[in-house]
């Protein structure tokens, strides 16, 4: 066998006991994801109402706000505008200032509030 061939064939099996670190990455992804969740916060009831106050002022206008909610482990804070409230399915809506998209929020995932 000639140099070159030897090469070549160290080179593929120098490579091939790595051949199952993608699902090792992705195992390792997950539990890192996993360590920055949190519980959702629990908001005392003066707080939740400064929230609820705010939002209601905000309802509707073209005022930015400062709007912390949770979603799927994690707190996000989102620079955005209120569109609208529905009370009767307890759902926030709001147009993030990055996308210009109308997303929906559940009012109870609402962690906090502030005008910008």
């Amino acid at each position: 066998m000639n140099q070159e061939g030897k090469n070549s064939d160290r080179g593929m099996r120098k490579w091939r006991p790595f051949a199952s670190m993608p699902e090792q990455y992705i195992g390792l992804n997950k539990v890192l994801e996993g360590l920055n969740k949190v519980e959702k916060p629990i908001l005392a009831e003066d707080r939740q109402e400064q929230v609820n106050e705010i939002l209601m002022r905000a309802n509707g206008t073209d005022k930015k706000v400062a709007l912390t909610y949770y979603r799927k482990g994690e707190c996000i804070t989102e620079t955005c505008t209120i569109h609208s409230i529905n009370i009767h399915t307890q759902a926030l809506y709001f147009v993030d200032e990055v996308f210009d998209i109308k997303n929906k929020l559940l009012l109870s995932d609402v962690l906090d509030i502030r005008f910008v």
